[in-house]
């Protein structure tokens, strides 16, 4: 599960838009695990899964089966 994931890629997992996963970061709940080579946040794919849960959560949103 420490899988590096681009944005987009982690976007694709979570089935949510980029901008959320920005959003996401912008408001605390993901933190970048580093960077690629173009400069852009890359996260691990156990922080991203654990973002969905806790944002899902205080929506009161149930995940996507």
């Amino acid at each position: 599960m420490d899988t590096l994931l681009t944005g987009p890629e982690a976007a694709n997992l979570c089935r949510v838009t980029p901008e959320a996963i920005r959003q996401w970061k912008r408001r605390g709940h993901l933190q970048p695990a580093g960077l690629d080579h173009h400069g852009r946040p890359l996260y691990r794919q156990l922080d991203v899964a654990r973002a969905e849960v806790r944002t899902r959560k205080r929506a009161g949103r149930v995940l996507a089966a």
